[in-house]
């Protein structure tokens, strides 16, 4: 049985600092280096399951060559799964995660200047898209994969919630129809972050792609 939508988690992407131009030449040198030197991912799932969006992307990826040599993420928003792979498209490991709790792709305009208490239900939203990300910390110190630093997303450990919001049973579900949660975040099991995430960008950017649930996946992930 779902659990209720309660929709009370705090982001601590909106406490983040503004990014310096530091990391930015950061990212652009990974990115270089990595496609001069690396040939392209050839992405697989081994045994995992997986829905037929996130291998075709993967593919995809594999085919074209698009991540540019950097370890790169796939999130199912449909089956609220995180998949990540290192350069060479091998999958490191995949877990569940919470996401937010409006379903779209878009990013609704200036939702990174908002409090939290101003974004309205419908706008909070995982977005649909490629991004280059990279590790980061919030203000109070704690770590987390900044992806669009603009509309205050990035994938982190879940943060202790309310009982009423039950957090870690969501994560455990074998449903993904109660892990709709956040204000678009995608929260995953500290373990999770910590053994798999982290050292995957460890000393590197990385690009992560979202998939649409509104809409093909083609109308984002193109050659």
């Amino acid at each position: 049985m779902s659990l209720p939508q309660t929709v009370t988690f705090v982001s601590p992407a909106h406490g983040l600092a503004p990014p310096g131009r530091a990391w930015r030449r950061r990212i652009a040198l990974f990115a270089l280096c990595a496609f001069s030197a690396t040939a392209s991912a050839n992405a697989g799932f081994g045994d995992q399951r997986a829905s037929s969006e996130a291998r075709q992307v993967a593919q995809w990826v594999g085919d074209s060559g698009d991540n540019q040599g950097l370890p790169f993420v796939l999130i199912d928003k449909v089956a609220a799964r995180v998949f990540v792979f290192n350069a060479a498209g091998e999958l490191q490991g995949n877990d569940a995660a919470l996401l937010g709790s409006a379903r779209g792709d878009k990013t609704a305009e200036g939702i990174g200047e908002l409090s939290l208490s101003a974004i309205r239900p419908e706008d909070r939203t995982t977005p649909a898209g490629r991004f280059v990300a990279h590790l980061d910390k919030d203000i109070h110190g704690r770590g987390l994969l900044l992806i669009d630093y603009d509309a205050s997303i990035a994938l982190h450990p879940v943060v202790p919630g309310t009982a009423l919001e039950q957090r870690a049973k969501r994560l455990r579900s074998e449903t993904p129809d109660d892990n709709r949660i956040s204000f678009g975040c995608i929260n995953v099991p500290p373990a999770f972050y910590e053994k798999v995430v982290r050292p995957a960008f460890t000393g590197t950017a990385g690009v992560v792609y979202i998939l649409p649930e509104t809409s093909a996946a083609s109308d984002y992930f193109r050659r």
